[in-house]
């Protein structure tokens, strides 16, 4: 159900990504970014992208994570979207239980996760502690006026 993204899979997430509603054009961009530099070179070790897929082997859902740079064994998770036809399904579980398991047999101790503080991040924020995540910071205007950023971690070692 969980596997590497491979060029093939590019359209689906690119819509799946535009079709949450949650995205901004601009953060779009970067998103196709990080998943142009992660299919076009895969020898770098900055990201790493997975898909979930469904019964059927569609592209439910992808992630975007990687080792922080110049720490011992944290990770972000610096993307994730389940598409809306498949959202209430387990799919958003399923990517970051993956990710806890893959931090953990990579020796890795800790991880951390941003969103934004705004109404319709709502639902994503009670996802993340539903997910036994803590609540680590908050960053008042962050990304704009009335918007800030909140930082959850979890140990996963």
């Amino acid at each position: 159900m969980i596997r590497p993204m491979t060029p093939a899979d590019r359209p689906a997430v690119l819509a799946l990504i535009e079709a949450t509603g949650f995205f901004r054009p601009d953060e779009i961009a970067v998103a196709e970014e990080l998943i142009d530099i992660t299919l076009g070179r895969p020898e770098q070790e900055d990201y790493a992208i997975v898909v979930v897929t469904d019964e059927t082997g569609a592209v439910a859902g992808y992630m975007t994570y990687g080792p922080t740079p110049l720490t011992r064994g944290t990770y972000d998770l610096y993307w994730m979207a389940v598409d809306p036809k498949a959202q209430g399904r387990g799919y958003g579980r399923i990517l970051v239980e993956w990710l806890e398991d893959h931090v953990r047999r990579a020796g890795g101790r800790l991880i951390v996760i941003e969103t934004s503080s705004s109404e319709k991040y709502e639902p994503t924020r009670r996802f993340y502690l539903g997910l036994n995540y803590t609540e680590t910071a908050r960053i008042p205007d962050f990304y704009g006026p009335g918007d800030g950023r909140v930082i959850y971690t979890k140990r996963v070692s």
